[in-house]
């Protein structure tokens, strides 16, 4: 069959003359000797850079509207009644330049790593960040790899076992996962499982009575296998099931229902089919034709979710206790600490940056027509 169709394709197809310019993509490889790939990975690289420095203008400008006084929210009521501490404050701070020079000032320190300095911890915000940042990354990642495994098995049995019991049952359970509030489920979860049954330890990243391991990356699971102190990574790894799984179970139902849809949309395409009359393996089929041609949507959900975990931890993070970048957002919110608020802000925006690039890096992988574009 195989040699019939090639016969068929090269007799439909009549030889190109000499004169005739070569193909696109042997042109696109001649030029510069550039591999495809490596022209796109640098397109996405300068585009990351361009959007990084929008994002500081727009987290600088957003941060300067806000409604109330920094002035009023940082100093007391004694202290604000004195002209001369208010504008020694101010100048302290820069607060008495013009919003274009602060910024400009802004982004000469962001050039040199000075991200300024908490109005509230009077510590450089850099630090407060190397501090909070890894905490919440090892929750968002427990909560996403849970979440991969989980959402994208579901979605493909919802898939292969469509109109059955299994599919209605995944159905709704992805329905729940969607629209239980997580804040709620939070509640519900530390209730039930640690004051309740006991089954699950408390709030906090590790047992107190532990210490922590050596600070290496930041992330107490981690740092603990790399110390060697078992007791620590399995008090560790305890205290983040329960907030991880709280985490993990609306993008669970998220990607449950966009794998079963993708991969649904694949399942009839004629290569499939083509596949079958073939008599390959369905374990071939699936992971061969199936699972990649459907890999693109689902890396993207994935990017979304990750993102989203990583900056919608704060009502999470307050009821188990956990000291991440939410919670730092949010006393540097209510006190008014633009540093600090301006440095989440920007955090959270490259986050997103980073996340894109790889999903655009994978993309570029999975699918060669990406990169040929």
């Amino acid at each position: 069959m195989s040699e019939m169709d090639d016969a068929t394709g090269a007799a439909a197809s009549p030889p190109r003359p000499s004169g005739d310019p070569p193909p696109a993509t042997a042109r696109s490889r001649r030029r510069g000797g550039t591999h495809p790939l490596a022209r796109f990975l640098i397109r996405r690289i300068l585009t990351a850079v361009l959007l990084a420095w929008g994002i500081t203008l727009v987290t600088f400008v957003l941060t300067n509207l806000v409604p109330g006084d920094p002035v009023a929210a940082n100093l007391g009521q004694r202290a604000l009644g004195d002209p001369a501490i208010v504008a020694q404050w101010r100048a302290e701070h820069g607060l008495d330049k013009p919003l274009w020079q602060q910024y400009g000032l802004y982004l000469q320190g962001l050039v040199q790593g000075d991200l300024g300095t908490s109005q509230q911890s009077h510590r450089p915000v850099s630090e407060d960040l190397a501090e909070f940042v890894p905490a919440t990354l090892e929750l968002a990642g427990a909560a996403i790899v849970v979440s991969l495994i989980l959402g994208v098995a579901f979605g493909v049995v919802a898939a292969l076992r469509r109109d059955r019991f299994a599919d209605h049952a995944l159905r709704v359970l992805s329905l729940i996962g969607i629209s239980v509030p997580t804040f709620w489920l939070a509640l519900v979860a530390f209730y039930v499982f640690f004051y309740r049954l006991q089954i699950t330890p408390g709030s906090g990243r590790v047992d107190p009575a532990l210490g922590g391991a050596p600070p290496v990356t930041g992330l107490q699971t981690i740092d603990a296998l790399l110390a060697g102190r078992w007791d620590i990574f399995v008090s560790a790894a305890g205290h983040l099931v329960t907030p991880a799984l709280v985490l993990a179970l609306y993008t669970i139902g998220l990607l449950t229902r966009f794998t079963r849809s993708a991969v649904l949309e694949v399942l009839g395409q004629d290569y499939v089919r083509a596949a079958r009359a073939k008599g390959l393996p369905g374990r071939v089929i699936l992971f061969r034709y199936v699972l990649r041609s459907a890999l693109v949507p689902i890396i993207t959900v994935a990017g979304l979710a990750f993102g989203s975990l990583l900056s919608g931890t704060v009502l999470v993070e307050a009821i188990f206790a956990w000291p991440g970048i939410g919670q730092y957002a949010y006393k540097s919110a209510t006190t008014l600490d633009l540093p600090a608020v301006m440095g989440v802000g920007l955090v959270v925006g490259v986050v997103y940056l980073v996340i894109n690039l790889i999903v655009d890096v994978l993309y570029g992988v999975i699918d060669p027509r990406v990169r040929s574009q």
